[in-house]
């Protein structure tokens, strides 16, 4: 079966973990977790692959051990392109993104040397600015509360030099069309509009060299 949305039993399944994050709540239903919310996620990265490459699925365990809260559960599923797509679903809706999150020493010296150069820098705040018209949210996960090192406070593009990943999203609210196919052409279209984003990065950024 090809995608066709979440069904309801998955927001559900997500209200009822946040309430009751515990191992008894998850092998209650974990049967329904595979099958109403795993699975719609896996068929919708199947759907996309062709345009947007191979894809994963993170595991729904957290990583406890140097966290104060020891709840065991994610409270919601994501997934990650090898491409740089993102997409979250939970009971609180459903997020698509696209960009370099976070990015090491390196790649944020790259970043910055691009921001700053009148070329590449005025041609990313053109995306961004562009992005922003169409409805979608750029920004950085993390950014700086003043200017980077060796960079003026009063820089024409001081807002991106903050930043310490950038990244383009998006987030919708549960909607009836949530449980439709139509989830799909909503997580298409912004990993589409923000290639620009993710091309300038991969061109001025680029991977560390292993």
């Amino acid at each position: 079966m090809g995608f066709s949305g979440w069904p309801l039993e998955a927001v559900e399944f997500f209200r009822g973990l946040q309430a009751d994050n515990t191992k008894a709540y998850w092998n209650v239903y974990r049967a329904l977790y595979e099958a109403s919310v795993r699975e719609p996620m896996a068929e919708l990265l199947t759907g996309l692959s062709a345009e947007f490459g191979p894809s994963r699925i993170a595991r729904p365990y957290r990583d406890v051990r140097f966290r104060a809260d020891k709840s065991p559960y994610k409270t919601e599923i994501y997934a990650t392109f090898d491409r740089g797509g993102y997409v979250n679903f939970s009971a609180d809706g459903l997020t698509a993104a696209h960009g370099y999150f976070a990015m090491t020493a390196a790649q944020l010296e790259r970043y910055r040397r691009a921001v700053d150069d009148d070329a590449d820098g005025v041609h990313l705040a053109e995306i961004v600015g562009r992005l922003r018209a169409e409805g979608l949210e750029v920004g950085g996960g993390q950014a700086l509360k003043t200017a980077p090192r060796g960079y003026s406070a009063d820089h024409p593009r001081i807002e991106l030099l903050r930043c310490k990943g950038l990244i383009c999203w998006r987030h919708w609210p549960v909607e009836p069309w949530l449980h439709t196919a139509e989830a799909s052409g909503k997580v298409a279209g912004v990993l589409r509009a923000a290639a620009p984003l993710h091309q300038w990065l991969d061109r001025n950024v680029g991977p560390d060299p292993v």
